[in-house]
């Protein structure tokens, strides 16, 4: 007997999290006229994203088995699980679930032309008693415990609904219900009805804000077609729903998988027969494709996943599901890599649009270019620079848009030359200071930037940038390579490249201080600097600034591998450092706040890179199937198990964690070495740093001077000292410690810095200089002195 009442109780429900970031399947339609994303894992439907991709309304969609005798079962953790795409590269997906008591099979897509997801569904019970019970929990904007749930019918259809914060969704089945319920999570909802009585034995019509779950019988013989409609109002959701079920599911389904067919039909096109496409091309193509925004075009996030998320709850962060500037400039170049020059051109025109106006990009952001974070990364600010470089050179930037696109650019390199190279945070986000992977992109950011502006005429702060680019690159070696320590005694180097330096002073002289690795309990994250490694040393070589064969590199590609590679049982991967902390401790369990940092699949594509750099091909395709097998359902995880197998924690050698999947940088890594395997050349090294620095070697005569770097002495092969200040300046200088003296004033380099260059003979041991401030018509009271070798 259906006993409803009105509300339920148990208000408000128990807290709620996220689920596994490990999605095993992602969904979406190419037609414009649906907003809605899937996530699937386990079998089941988890975050379900309208009307954006960083807006999750769902955590988990599924089924509970249950016969009224005693029996009941959860499909996500009692079943085996059978789920694959239609076809390879066509995000429809198949799944089986396989009880001894129960199989269900299910078909999932979305309806091109509606904003709603269906599933059909067959339900068969081996003993012919067992009955499904569908369930979902609303997650609406982001949210777990401001939900607000209710029963109603729309147009006489019986519907299930779920709102908060503007957004509605219903639930609708094709057969209708037996009966349905709204209620609190661990109180009065149907799972927990079903868990206890194996039959819901009470029913509600509404819920008010909470963590909510709702819950219904389908009707009629176990065959079956859900529909999950989106909207602002209830009518909206509902007609929604009910419309992709009257229109059919296999109408829905049909053309969602032709209009995916023509898309990878168009790239295959543009491919030239004799590049080498991996096997896992079509599935990284949809990958890309899908996480761009529809409502903002050329916006794409990370990952449409909350790592770890089933140990996080609404206060825990919103996870992976945000656009990441440097994520951005890569899915750009893996777009390259496809020959998909419009979408390329869609993702800078997106940079270009959500540019603060100091002229940085935020550390992460909504869709609509809102900051989320914000910690200043100088390679995020970098990377745009290069992405308008390459789009220059692959003939995609027309003349007019270039100059529409030149404000930002004079913004971005003005920010890059008054606060770099120093960044707040290195590109895992973490620590500040002086960075191999950071002062790669710098340096070649400000070369693309000056061959950009030279194109429009502005020859002097083009010559400004090209020496500055010169100066910091013949300091990466002072500011990052470090030699005898107990790491180079162990690994029998004299030296190598380390992750970071914290300070503007030659990484050898404060190689033993300690630095704090984040993400350890107290002090268990101190390690000297001189000991810090990571594999962001091979970006000297990605980007054009060392050659593979450079005995430096060599040394640390061997510190690299003996302390950060893994041999997993199907290939090696790569840590991204010592001590990282961010991954599933010893025990399996998600990382919270503390944990043991796992192998990273795209590290294996950027090891490819080095040997294709290196001129190993036979490596580098060795590398690439290797990096196929951490897929799973051709989805590229975050991070991968390199211990013992846990099967109670579903933790596998080789095979995804917990963290996220999948990891949109690594799909664009992988197009991208399928590119450069093709070309025989790494596909997006950029021109200007190789020219300059692996062709003509070019060196630099300066030195640099800043208020903000005073201590560091003129190396003996440098002949002028490079004074830079904020405003105009007459500089007063002497090299023989004021027996004569000079003055030179300052030039404006037309990106907010000022320098004068201060010329000294071989010998000179110091120059001495000291300041007249124009604007402020004072002197500054006070010399500088700058030793000479």
């Amino acid at each position: 007997m259906d006993t409803r009442h009105n509300t339920a109780p148990g208000a408000p429900g128990s807290p709620s999290t996220w689920t596994s970031g490990a999605k095993t399947g992602l969904g979406k339609a190419l037609n414009a006229a649906s907003e809605v994303t899937f996530t699937l894992s386990k079998g089941i439907l988890n975050e379900i994203y309208f009307p954006r991709e960083d807006t999750a309304c769902t955590k988990e969609c599924g089924f509970a088995v249950a016969d009224g005798r005693g029996f009941y079962s959860l499909e996500k953790g009692d079943s085996s699980h059978m789920e694959k795409m239609f076809r390879p590269g066509i995000p429809a997906y198949r799944i089986k679930n396989t009880h001894p008591r129960y199989t269900l099979l299910k078909e999932i897509v979305t309806d091109p032309y509606r904003d709603t997801l269906l599933q059909r569904v067959r339900f068969t019970a081996t003993d012919g008693i067992c009955r499904p019970y569908v369930y979902l929990i609303p997650h609406i904007y982001n949210q777990g415990m401001a939900n607000t749930g209710w029963v109603a019918d729309y147009k006489g259809v019986p519907m299930l609904f779920a709102s908060n914060d503007g957004i509605t969704l219903a639930l609708a089945c094709s057969t209708g219900w037996r009966k349905r319920t709204v209620g609190y999570a661990g109180a009065s909802d149907g799972l927990t009805d079903l868990a206890r009585h194996t039959t819901l034995t009470a029913t509600y019509d509404r819920t008010e804000p909470g963590s909510i779950v709702l819950c219904g019988e389908p009707a009629g013989n176990g065959n079956f077609v859900l529909a999950i409609g989106f909207g602002v109002t209830e009518s909206e959701a509902g007609n929604q729903a009910w419309s992709s079920i009257l229109d059919g599911f296999s109408i829905a389904r049909d053309r969602y998988i032709e209009e995916w067919e023509e898309y990878q039909k168009r790239l295959l096109r543009k491919r030239k027969s004799e590049e080498r496409r991996g096997r896992l091309f079509k599935e990284s193509a949809a990958v890309l494709r899908m996480n761009e925004s529809k409502r903002f075009p050329g916006g794409i996030i990370a990952s449409p996943a909350v790592p770890w998320g089933d140990a996080r709850g609404d206060k825990d962060g919103i996870g992976y599901h945000l656009v990441w500037p440097r994520d951005l400039v890569e899915s750009s170049w893996g777009f390259l890599a496809l020959r998909s020059n419009e979408d390329c051109l869609r993702i800078l025109n997106y940079l270009v649009s959500t540019q603060d106006v100091d002229g940085k990009w935020s550390q992460n952001m909504w869709l609509q270019g809102q900051s989320k974070d914000h910690g200043i990364q100088m390679d995020q600010v970098a990377l745009p620079i290069l992405l308008m470089d390459s789009c220059y050179h692959a003939r995609i930037l027309d003349r007019e848009r270039f100059e529409r696109y030149c404000d930002c650019l004079v913004r971005a390199v003005s920010f890059l030359v008054r606060k770099g190279p120093y960044t707040g945070q290195d590109r895992w986000e973490q620590q500040a200071g002086l960075s191999p992977f950071t002062l790669a992109t710098e340096i070649a950011g400000l070369l693309a930037a000056a061959f950009l502006l030279e194109r429009l005429g502005r020859k002097g702060p083009a010559a400004y940038l090209r020496e500055t680019a010169d100066y910091w690159t013949a300091q990466i070696d002072e500011w990052t390579y470090v030699r005898d320590t107990s790491t180079s005694a162990r690994c029998g180097v004299e030296g190598y490249y380390i992750r970071i330096n914290p300070y503007y002073a030659p990484a050898q002289s404060v190689r033993d201080r300690i630095v704090t690795v984040r993400h350890h309990p107290g002090g268990e994250g101190d390690i000297p600097v001189g000991d810090l490694v990571c594999v962001d040393a091979l970006a000297l070589v990605r980007f054009g600034l060392r050659a593979a064969d450079d005995p430096r590199i060599l040394n640390t590609v061997k510190v690299i591998d003996d302390l950060l590679k893994v041999e997993t049982p199907v290939g090696p991967c790569w840590k991204r450092f010592v001590k990282d902390a961010y991954g599933e401790d010893t025990q399996g369990r998600p990382y919270v706040d503390t944990g043991l940092g796992r192998p990273w699949p795209l590290l294996t594509g950027e090891r490819a890179h080095y040997e294709i750099a290196a001129g190993n091909f036979k490596g580098a395709r060795e590398l690439m199937k290797t990096m196929e097998q951490f897929a799973w359902n051709g989805l590229f995880p975050e991070q991968i198990w390199d211990a013992e197998p846990l099967p109670e924690m579903g933790l596998y050698p080789g095979r995804y964690t917990g963290s996220a999947m999948p990891l949109t940088w690594t799909h664009a890594e992988y197009v991208k070495l399928g590119a450069s395997l093709g070309e025989k050349q790494v596909f997006d090294m950029p021109l200007h740093t190789r020219k300059r620095y692996l062709e003509q070697q070019t060196a630099s005569r300066l030195h640099v001077w800043r208020f903000d770097r005073q201590s560091s002495p003129v190396p003996a092969d440098r002949s002028v000292l490079r004074v830079e200040v904020n405003t105009a300046a007459l500089v007063r200088w002497t090299a023989d410690g004021w027996a004569t003296s000079r003055e030179t004033s300052t030039r404006d380099s037309g990106l907010g810095i000022h320098y004068a260059d201060l010329a000294f003979t071989p010998g000179t041991p110091a120059v001495t200089f000291t300041f007249y401030w124009r604007d402020s018509d004072r002197w500054e009271g006070r010399d500088f002195t700058v030793p000479i070798g």
